[in-house]
């Protein structure tokens, strides 16, 4: 297959993603994906919530490892830096996060899972097909550079988008950090309200931080395929936390009422 078939084949993958995206977005407005407080049993079987996190998230790490591999610019230092960036977050994602969470009886359904996994292949292949492969096949790039130029870890939209990047990956990791501390121990399932740092502001402050991530991978690598990436987290999130901050205002609406609390988007939503 000629490199000009598998550019046109490579944008038409991102643009339906783009509109799988926004019906993941309105569908989840009315179907609470089954997973964490929302497992249902109506989605069928589950399993352990770790677990499940794991098997889920591990994909993706693994896989762009391997089309870094495979990629004849593998020794290109901006790729490089691209991808450290990127496994950052699913290092954490995958092997720290899903080990430290309490609450053995937490479940997660099976079918949330494969969706996930499935979620995790596709955008490893949007990310790394893009970073070693078709930015080089198009020669791509932005105010003069491209991603064999060194001087692009010197450009404004890679200088922003890590700022954004690391920002939002603290506010991530931090927000995490006091939702697991809710709970006394593992045996706890009982639901808080999570106070403190960005909690002051919103009620979903780690969505908050994912979203603010991927925006800066986005801005960073200045991509289609990173945009169609902080869609979809968009498209998955958002929804979430509408459906969070439902609950929480069925529970501690007066408190909430109290502090003006907004979904995910301080002041705004």
């Amino acid at each position: 297959m000629s490199a000009e078939i598998l550019s046109s084949a490579f944008y038409i993958y991102l643009y339906v993603m783009i509109g799988i995206a926004a019906v993941v977005f309105i569908s989840l407005y009315f179907v609470d994906a089954s997973y964490g407080a929302f497992t249902k049993k109506t989605w069928g079987k589950t399993i352990n919530n770790k677990l499940a996190w794991f098997i889920m998230e591990f994909p993706i790490f693994l896989a762009m490892i391997i089309i870094w591999l495979c990629s004849p610019h593998r020794f290109e230092i901006v790729p490089m830096v691209f991808l450290l960036i990127f496994e950052i977050h699913y290092f954490q994602r995958s092997l720290i996060f899903p080990w430290i969470m309490k609450g053995k009886k937490s479940q997660m359904s099976l079918s949330v899972m494969f969706m996930g996994i499935a979620f995790n292949i596709l955008n490893a292949m949007m990310q790394g097909y893009w970073i070693f492969f078709e930015s080089f096949n198009c020669n791509y790039h932005v105010l003069g550079l491209s991603y064999t130029d060194l001087a692009w870890l010197k450009s404004p939209q890679f200088i922003i988008g890590v700022c954004l990047f690391f920002i939002g990956f603290y506010i991530n990791l931090r927000s995490d950090y006091i939702i697991r501390h809710l709970r006394k121990n593992d045996d706890d399932n009982k639901h808080y309200l999570p106070k403190g740092f960005m909690f002051e502001y919103v009620t979903s402050a780690n969505y908050l931080g994912e979203l603010t991530e991927w925006l800066g991978f986005a801005i960073l690598t200045w991509s289609l395929s990173g945009l169609v990436f902080f869609i979809w987290t968009f498209a998955n999130l958002v929804p979430r936390a509408h459906a969070l901050y439902k609950r929480y205002k069925t529970e501690f609406g007066p408190e909430m009422e109290a502090k003006k609390l907004k979904r995910v988007f301080p002041f705004i939503y």
